[in-house]
Formats: C-alpha cells, sequence, structure tokens
C-alpha cells in the first residue's frame, strides 16, 4: 500500500485513521471495488438503504484520481449536450442533464447536513472563451435555459477582464449553482460516514479475481452468489460494483476493456499576495473552451491550483510538470512567467470513448460505475445512487445510460489513437484561436 502521492490535497487532508488490509473471508451484501469516489458514493447510498457494504480499495482511500484533481462540481457530463441529444433525443438528454444536477446537490448536502470538515466548497465557475464566441454562447444560455431549466450569466469581454486580466479571454458563462472544493477531504468524509453507518472498508487491498460462488435456489452458474479474491482473503456477496477508475488492470475484465488510462497535470503555485489580484480577481473556479482545456481556482486565498494537458503520458517528474504548467500560466497570465512552483502532480482518470461513464450492468449482480474521467466530481456520486436504486429495486435509472455502454476501448491501439486525437484537437484550437486573434486585429 503506497501512502497518498505529494499533492496539495494530501498536505492538507483532514485527520482519518487507516483501514487495515482484509485478512481472511467477509461477508456482505455488496462488495464495493474501488475507494475512489465512485466507490464512496455507492457504498454511502448502500448502507444508507440497508445493506450491509464491504469496500476494497488497493491503495489508500481516495489514493487515485478522486483525491487530486481540479474539485469543480458542476452540471452536465463530458460528452456535450448537444450530441446527447443527438444521440438519445431531447427528453433522455433532459433526464441525463437532471442527473447530473442531483450530482451537485447531493456532494454540496452532504457536506451540509453532516458537517464534513476540510471540504470547502466555494460557489461558482467560468466558463471563458479563447475567441470571439459571444453569439454562441448567449444562445447556449437561451438554450439551457429555454430547454432544460438552467441559468447561466453571460459576461461580456470587459467585464471578464475585470475578473481574468488576461488578453487570452473574450467572453464567458458564470455557473452559480456549481462549485469547487477539496476532494480527498470530501472522500475521506464519505468513509467514516460508511464506517459510522457499518459499512467495512479495507485499504491496501486488491481486488485480484471475480467469479460466480456456489448454487442459489439449487441452480447453479445463474443467481448464485460472488466472491471476490485478494492477495489474503476474499468476499462473499450478493452483488458486485467495480468502481476502478484509471488505475484498474486486467483483473476488471469487460470494463478495462472499455475505458482509457488518461492523464492530467496539476499544480500548485506559491503565494501570491497581492500580486493574485492583478490577474485573478474572483473566487470562481475557471475552465476554458479548448478541446483539451486550462483549469484553475484560486485555493488558501492567493495561490493558484491549475491543470490541463490531457494526455495518455503519464509524467511523473515533478520538475518537468512544474516547468509544462508554468508555460501554460505564463501563457494566460505573462506576469506569472516566474511564478514558482510548490507542487505538481498528475493522475490517471478512466475515459470512455463515448465520453459518457460506465453505469451499467454487466450481468446479473455484476455492475459497474466507472470511467468519470472529465466529467467533474458531481457524477460519480450521482453514478453511486442509480447503482444503489437499481440494486435495491429502489428505481430504473440506471436505463438513462444504456445508450452508453461498454464499448472496446481499441486494445493495445487505444492510447496512440487517444494521443492522435488530441493533437487534432489542439491543432484545432490553436486554428481557431488564431483566426479569432488576426480579426480582432
Amino acid at each position: 500500500m503506497r501512502d497518498y502521492p505529494n499533492t496539495y490535497y494530501s498536505a492538507t487532508r483532514r485527520p482519518a485513521a487507516d483501514c487495515a488490509p482484509l485478512r481472511g473471508t467477509a461477508a456482505a451484501d455488496v462488495c464495493v471495488i474501488g475507494g475512489g469516489l465512485a466507490g464512496l458514493s455507492t457504498a454511502w447510498e448502500l448502507v444508507r438503504r440497508g445493506r450491509s457494504v464491504v469496500l476494497l480499495e488497493a491503495q489508500r482511500i481516495g489514493w487515485g484520481a478522486s483525491g487530486r484533481n481540479g474539485g469543480f462540481v458542476l452540471q452536465g457530463w463530458s460528452e456535450g449536450l448537444r450530441k446527447i441529444e443527438a444521440r438519445c433525443g431531447q427528453d433522455h438528454a433532459r433526464a441525463l442533464f437532471a442527473l447530473s444536477v442531483e450530482g451537485v446537490e447531493i456532494v454540496r448536502g452532504t457536506i451540509a447536513g453532516h458537517a464534513l470538515p476540510g471540504c470547502n466548497p466555494t460557489p461558482g465557475k467560468l466558463s471563458v472563451t479563447r475567441y470571439e464566441a459571444a453569439d454562441q454562447l448567449q444562445r447556449h444560455r437561451d438554450h439551457m435555459a429555454r430547454t432544460y431549466g438552467y441559468e447561466f450569466t453571460y459576461l461580456d469581454r470587459p467585464t471578464l477582464r475585470g475578473l481574468l486580466k488576461s488578453d487570452i479571454y473574450f467572453q464567458a458563462l458564470r455557473d452559480t449553482v456549481g462549485f469547487h472544493f477539496h476532494p480527498l477531504n470530501y472522500c475521506l468524509g464519505l468513509a467514516g460516514l460508511i464506517e459510522g453507518a457499518g459499512g467495512r472498508l479495507f485499504e491496501g487491498t486488491a481486488m485480484t479475481g471475480i467469479h460466480r460462488d456456489g448454487m442459489v435456489g439449487g441452480t447453479a452458474g445463474t443467481g448464485g452468489r460472488w466472491r471476490v479474491e485478494t492477495a489474503d482473503g476474499s468476499v462473499a456477496c450478493h452483488d458486485v460494483v467495480m468502481c476502478g477508475g484509471g488505475y484498474g488492470g486486467p483483473e476488471f475484465g469487460p470494463l478495462r476493456r472499455a475505458f482509457l488510462p488518461i492523464a492530467t497535470y496539476v499544480v500548485l503555485t506559491e503565494r501570491l499576495g497581492d500580486r493574485l489580484q492583478d490577474h485573478v480577481a474572483t473566487t470562481d473556479a475557471v475552465g476554458d473552451d479548448r478541446r483539451s482545456s486550462d483549469y484553475y481556482r484560486v485555493v488558501e486565498g492567493d495561490r493558484l491550483l491549475w491543470g490541463g494537458r490531457i494526455t495518455t503520458r503519464y509524467e511523473q517528474d515533478e520538475r518537468r510538470l512544474a516547468a509544462l504548467l508554468r508555460r501554460d500560466i505564463s501563457g494566460v497570465f505573462p506576469g506569472l512567467a516566474k511564478v514558482r512552483i510548490e507542487k505538481a502532480w498528475s493522475g490517471l482518470m478512466g475515459y470512455a470513448r463515448h465520453k459518457m461513464p460506465h453505469i451499467a450492468r454487466i450481468e446479473d449482480g455484476l455492475w459497474s460505475c466507472s470511467s468519470f474521467g472529465g466529467h467533474g466530481m458531481n457524477t460519480a456520486p450521482i453514478g453511486g445512487r442509480v447503482i444503489a436504486e437499481a440494486i435495491t429495486g429502489e428505481s430504473d435509472r440506471i436505463r438513462l445510460f444504456a445508450p452508453y455502454g461498454l464499448t472496446w476501448n481499441g486494445g493495445i491501439f487505444g492510447p496512440a489513437a487517444a494521443d492522435l486525437v488530441y493533437a487534432g484537437l489542439r491543432l484545432m484550437d490553436f486554428w481557431q484561436e488564431s483566426r479569432s486573434r488576426r480579426q480582432g486585429a
């Protein structure tokens, strides 16, 4: 079991007791595999509904992408709503969008209702453009209000540049419902709630295999209990929920063949003091319109937590990471070209080719709640709720994700294809932004 990586979040995490590894056998109604936000959300929703739960985490609670991301909790999905409408129809798209908003409220309500410490929720998010898009943004604002009942505030160029003092940006939409927070402390808070409600959590316990175990009602092979194997024990259960993210291996079977591990890079700057107001005069989180976007927010009052560089390359050299993202920061705010980077890290997320999560029943008693890369921190909580409702028979909302199944990730060719796609998207960004600057000159 590895300790937490050296990130801003691990340095400021709340005190929490370690969970022992699983030794020997255990039994539960449900075994949840993965102690990130998806696994914790699923376990919490199940124990609240009276199910006994065992959760297995290969490393530490929130060790992977769930505990080292940008910390954005926002409406929507990684796949755009227009594309969801085209694939599923507008009524279906509305239902999926409503689920994403419900996910935001789950996180907000859990923090407030249980007074989870150290989460530091801060409202507001600016979606900014790097090219002239006034008409486009206002049409999108109107479409969201008319079709989805969701309100954005439009910011013109002078207003935006009063908040983000950069010549790079043109216009923005402000989301006043979304917020940003400390994701690792939220994960640790959920773990405490699960244990307090009787759930059992095991760290340093990697799943090594899953198979049917025994007979129920005299019929072998169908409807039987499952057995989840680990190096030093096993769990017998009625249902298994696989919540592994970008770090999941071949033991995840069809789920691992359906997602790609995609990396993102994040840095934390030195304290900027009064200099911050010369560049960033808002507490809103910020994300730009690039296909491989920059995203950032202010933490501790005067530091920037900055992320970006979506890629299949899992870079762990902190000096290289710092240099890459310092270059991105100075491209937006030239006055920060020499800013000191105090921490730099990367993480792997699970991405699906269709850009929607894998929330599905794989077979009787075997479920997936995974592939939340690029979605923000609202989607895993609503995924956990939908899975729990399906297991308990409370609802069939899981059917809303049926159009987005476990499609093949491309196998050994998947990462190379993804890099080629991202390279093309970056070229499109460059062309679009250059054209806008020429027109504005």
